[in-house]
């Protein structure tokens, strides 16, 4: 092993728990409005119901199949980095449930009020009693556990009610699943927004469900399940149709194993073991939240605040703004004189989406080629990719099934592209596809002429306006040829396809950024690199970042997540800082700057420098050769160095610090948002009329 590489290592799933540490920052911070501080305990929650399906998750099958194995960047087996997790989660919990309980109480004299049932007004209870008996129990599915009722399968992340029961001299347990298909809160009559969790209202009402039973020990639980369940390759390699497949690991994943188990209460000893001898887990998996264990109501709840009070609790509304790059009318006819870079969501997605509209009618276009790994649950690029099909365009789909967690929208998306006559492939055994790039053939005289789109995210207009990210539109023949052979090599399955400008995983990605890499080592104090991206986690860049330091190169990693190298480690990483902007944006863009002046290089693309982006997924990174674009992207990244506000740099034992803020404050999400809205759009020039053209006109008029 070695010793020198794990000095300015560490783990990447302690790095992952910082990250969200850092979510739950932005919960606490009191410039933000209420409800998006209630946001943000919503969000760090979700992140940390997946970080549990999916990393612990792999890490107990690691345990499993082979626990002595040993994380190359940390010096711990599986098991020992499962005990280092539960160890972290535990303050992070208590963490959270206080910054819920403080948020919560502030919004109160804002007329939000999550209730219990003993704060309920006597009507208040009436209407509550009255909404169960009429709407919940007529649909509830109690169930006692004894001898002849064993225990159910607990569905993953879903709420069950549990209580001890007692009939004559048995005992037994009683337990009631909270229904899916009821609201997860329950709104009060009145003015102000005041609700009780759905939860809440069954605990109270136990004794009308088990009505001949004596109730005692109410709480509530929630399981969490692995997730990571991977379709099997065999299957994969045999099959016709890949959709089955991954229907049956949908299928699959509600029965896994429980990683985690979240208790209202605190369990008796007894009930501790019983949970723990029947879900096949350990005290240390077991946690106690205060809070809702499901938090999503809370993003309906900033929908409902009444527009006087919207100031003071949610963030100012942003709408996306026109480019000032695109000027009205044809965007293809735009793109084919010069390269237009979109910056999501500070601009709008709708000159992408124009261009597809335009080029499913121009009667010059022959193909529109496209990768798709999310797509929105309303999408009008599937509109326009399916009309472009159903006008005669020979439209190719490369959509990747196996998204996490958005399986089933791709399937369901697929099979409508299908029935438009689109070509829907899916991708390669072993090696899912994230890259983001749009071909569009057409025909200009008896020349064949393409027009690429590469983006840092995804085809999701909902996403769009959430998450940062850059788009580029661009006639350069040369990467439209690129593009062109990209797409030919993903119908056969050749992932070993050589491009003269665009660089692809699992080939020539990461060879190239090593390559520009060394060029800047070359250079020693005059070297720079600049590098934005969500995750660091590869260990050839990892050491390569390293060797720069170490050859006075000075190197900014812009790292939202994860990130594995240690900067600031004294003959190793001292040239290194990395910094993370956690914001009212998700920073999402990936872009890779080399060098300075004139010989500047600079990437914009889909990967992240993460192992499995690098090897083993199909990702596109494609060459900037505009100039003011370049420097765009340049000034970018500089503006979020120089954030005082959001951003936090990492030290040397992986934690991380805010800023201090001097004399001028830089946010650069509220810069980017400020610009956006004072860029004016260029107007179309108008062709002033000859003397001619004038004469003509006025005898025709006249």
């Amino acid at each position: 092993m070695n010793k020198k590489t794990l000095s300015y290592t560490q783990n990447r799933e302690l790095s992952w728990l910082r990250f969200n540490q850092r979510v739950l920052e932005e919960a606490k911070d009191e410039s933000v409005p209420l409800l998006e501080r209630m946001k943000f305990v919503a969000i760090f929650t979700s992140n940390l119901d997946e970080f549990f399906m999916i990393r612990v998750g792999s890490l107990y099958d690691m345990a499993s199949v082979n626990n002595k194995s040993v994380d190359s960047k940390c010096g711990m087996t599986p098991q020992e980095q499962l005990d280092a997790i539960y160890a972290a989660v535990a303050p992070l919990y208590k963490e959270r449930d206080k910054t819920y309980a403080d948020i919560k109480k502030q919004l109160h004299p804002y007329g939000v009020c999550g209730l219990d049932f003993k704060e309920l007004e006597p009507q208040e209870r009436k209407y509550v009693k009255k909404y169960f008996k009429d709407q919940v129990l007529p649909v509830l599915s109690p169930q006692i556990v004894d001898v002849n009722h064993p225990f159910p399968h607990l569905l993953n992340k879903e709420i069950y009610v549990v209580a001890d029961l007692r009939l004559e001299n048995k005992s037994m347990m009683g337990i009631v699943p909270v229904p899916q298909f009821i609201s997860d809160i329950l709104y009060l009559p009145g003015h102000d927004i005041r609700y009780i969790r759905m939860e809440k209202v069954l605990m109270e009402y136990l004794d009308i469900v088990f009505e001949q039973y004596q109730v005692s020990g109410r709480n509530y639980i929630c399981v969490t399940r692995n997730a990571d369940v991977s379709p099997d390759d065999e299957a994969y390699a045999d099959s016709e149709d890949f959709r089955n497949i991954m229907q049956e690991t949908l299928h699959k994943r509600r029965r896994m194993a429980v990683v985690r188990l979240e208790v209202a209460n605190p369990l008796t000893k007894e009930m501790e073991k019983y949970f723990c001898d029947k879900f096949n887990i350990t005290p240390e998996c077991i946690f106690r939240t205060k809070m809702p264990m499901k938090l999503e109501f809370m993003f309906a709840i900033a929908e409902k605040v009444p527009v006087s009070m919207r100031r003071s609790l949610v963030d100012e509304p942003f709408t996306p703004q026109a480019s000032p790059s695109v000027m009205e009318g044809s965007v293809m006819a735009q793109v084919k004189r010069r390269d237009i870079l979109l910056s999501y969501p500070y601009e709008s997605m709708e000159p992408f989406l124009q261009m597809i509209k335009e080029a499913a009618a121009d009667p010059s276009v022959m193909t529109i080629k496209i990768t798709i790994y999310r797509l929105a649950k309303k999408t009008r690029l599937v509109e326009y990719l399916c009309a472009a099909a159903e006008n005669g365009k020979e439209v190719t789909v490369l959509i990747e099934l196996r998204a996490r967690f958005d399986e089933q929208n791709n399937i369901d998306w697929s099979e409508r592209m299908e029935e438009a006559g689109c070509r829907v492939i899916y991708g390669f055994e072993g090696y899912k596809v994230h890259s983001k790039i749009c071909l569009i053939t057409y025909r200009n005289k008896n020349e064949i002429k393409y027009i690429t789109q590469i983006g840092t995210g995804n085809y999701n207009e909902k996403t769009a306006k959430m998450y940062t990210d850059f788009s580029l539109m661009t006639s350069n023949q040369s990467i439209g040829e690129d593009a062109a052979v990209f797409f030919k090599n993903m119908s056969i399955g050749n992932l070993d396809g050589a491009y003269q400008h665009l660089i692809v995983s699992p080939t020539s990605l990461k060879p190239k950024v090593l390559m520009l890499m060394d060029e800047e080592i070359k250079k020693g104090s005059d070297g720079r690199i600049i590098m934005k991206m969500n995750s660091v986690t590869d260990m050839d860049f990892i050491t390569k970042v390293a060797e720069a330091s170490k050859a006075g190169v000075r190197i900014d990693l812009i790292v939202r997540g994860i990130c594995c190298i240690l900067p600031g480690i004294p003959g190793e990483t001292d040239n290194l800082t990395v910094t993370s902007i956690v914001g009212r944006y998700l920073e999402h863009p990936r872009v890779f700057l080399f060098g300075q002046g004139a010989e500047q290089k600079v990437y914009i693309g889909s990967a992240d420098m993460m192992t499995r982006n690098t090897e083993k997924r199909v990702e596109v990174a494609c060459p900037i050769y505009d100039e003011s674009i370049k420097k765009r992207l340049a000034r970018s990244l500089n503006v979020m160095l120089a954030d005082n506000v959001k951003a936090r740099v990492m030290q040397d034992d992986g934690t991380y610090q805010k800023k201090s803020v001097g004399e001028k404050t830089v946010n650069a999400q509220e810069i980017f948002m400020k610009e956006a809205l004072q860029a004016k759009r260029p107007q179309p020039t108008v062709e002033k009329p000859s003397l001619l053209k004038r004469l003509r006109s006025f005898f025709r008029h006249s």
